[in-house]
């Protein structure tokens, strides 16, 4: 049984940065893929970002790469996801997930545990 709890959201102005973090416990969190998803309303959950069980290999969606930098800490059984120059087109609630393998995915129906979400809000 894997608990991932999110946090880090909140109301930011465009330009600024958030870092959402997410904890894990389980005790096979080192060996496993994480990812970052958002949704709007009336939009499919998109991939944000994705980093392998390592760390070895991180992967981006084209609309947040260079601005977004997943990371994780291993013996802290947690992933960050920091979010720097934001658009309000940034805005959406964000899902941390994790695979039940070692290999970062982009499909979010190839995850097996999902946070609850936290809200981040760009104003203009």
């Amino acid at each position: 049984q894997v608990q991932l709890v999110e946090s880090g959201g909140g109301l930011v102005q465009a330009g600024g940065s958030l870092r959402l973090s997410c904890a894990a416990s389980g005790r096979t969190f080192s060996a496993s893929a994480m990812g970052w998803f958002r949704q709007v309303p009336g939009k499919e959950r998109e991939f944000v970002a994705s980093i392998s069980g390592s760390g070895s290999r991180t992967s981006y969606s084209d609309s947040v790469k260079g601005r977004f930098t997943i990371s994780r800490d291993n013996p802290e059984n947690t992933v960050y996801l920091q979010m720097n120059s934001l658009k309000p087109e940034d805005t959406a609630v964000y899902y941390c997930a994790g695979r039940r393998f070692s290999l970062d995915q982009r499909d979010a129906y190839l995850y097996d545990y999902w946070g609850q979400g936290t809200q981040v809000t760009v104003s203009s």
